[in-house]
């Protein structure tokens, strides 16, 4: 199982951040899981009025995110899954979600939350959804990754 090892942080206080969630709509259980969790995780990190908007899918992700860090959001999380099916779709999704979202964190210098689940089957995607009975809750890990990166780069963006 993943999440061996992850950082065990204490929430911190993010009021001033202007943040931004983008979830894909495609496997509305799972969504909703991960949803939920990025909201608990900007609840929990005092960020008030995060926009959420919503994509069709995950291959949507990246130029909505763009937009979002265009407008000049600190930080922002994107959610989505994807499951492995018979065709190489699940490969070519995967790779333009990831790449998109690299992408957008270095072209805009914005904190990018990498909450997209790759799955060989549903039930992975469930167990990691952050949903009553699931292992991992990637949606809140998701945004407090994003959260974090994002008080990170306003301490280096000062001068010294």
């Amino acid at each position: 199982m993943s999440g061996a090892g992850a950082p065990n942080t204490a929430p911190s206080d993010c009021h001033e951040l202007r943040v931004a969630v983008v979830a894909a709509s495609w496997h509305e259980t799972v969504m909703d899981g991960l949803l939920a969790g990025a909201k608990r995780a900007l609840e929990d990190h005092k960020v008030e009025e995060p926009v959420v908007v919503r994509v069709p899918g995950t291959f949507e992700l990246p130029v909505v995110a763009a937009g979002l860090a265009k407008a000049g959001y600190d930080a922002v999380i994107a959610l989505g899954v994807v499951i492995r099916g018979g065709t190489p779709h699940f490969d070519y999704v995967c790779t333009a979600a990831t790449d998109g979202l690299t992408r957008v964190a270095l072209d805009y210098l914005t904190a990018v939350g990498f909450g997209v689940l790759t799955c060989d089957d549903e039930a992975q995607a469930l167990d990691r959804a952050g949903l009553e009975g699931s292992h991992e809750d990637k949606g809140y890990e998701a945004a407090a990754a994003a959260l974090a990166t994002a008080v990170t780069l306003r301490e280096v963006a000062r001068p010294y």
